[in-house]
């Protein structure tokens, strides 16, 4: 198994149509087809469809290190709307890669590259909780 397969188990970012593109060593990235079923009152891409996506790359950045970490705060800026069609992606490098309490960077962006949000969350790493790829 790999860490692609274990977060394959994140079943909300699954059914919100989120994928994992690629882990490697505090970084990951992730895309989602913006659907119909993504979209506000307003017609444009909901904000918590983003947030789970960079959520999910988060997670598989701060978890390369196979040590279980949840988040502990969160906070996203949005910069551009996104409509129906639109394929994103986010971009997750951890920057601080401390034994309890790591800290990343994650950046929305849509096919062109323009920036669409900017997400950013602390996470804190379970003591004797290693992940089993096994």
């Amino acid at each position: 198994m790999t860490l692609k397969d274990f977060f394959k188990g994140d079943r909300f970012a699954a059914l919100a149509g989120v994928e994992l593109l690629e882990v490697g060593e505090g970084r990951a990235r992730a895309r989602m087809l913006v659907t119909h079923d993504h979209l506000n009152g307003g017609g444009w891409c909901q904000g918590g469809a983003l947030f789970t996506l960079a959520d999910l790359a988060f997670a598989a950045a701060v978890n390369s290190h196979l040590q279980l970490t949840v988040s502990t705060s969160s906070n996203i800026t949005y910069f551009k709307s996104v409509g129906e069609g639109t394929v994103v992606f986010a971009d997750a490098q951890e920057t601080v890669n401390h034994h309890r309490m790591p800290y990343a960077e994650v950046r929305i962006t849509d096919e062109q590259g323009d920036l669409i949000a900017l997400f950013t969350s602390s996470g804190y790493r379970k003591p004797n909780m290693p992940i089993c790829l096994e």
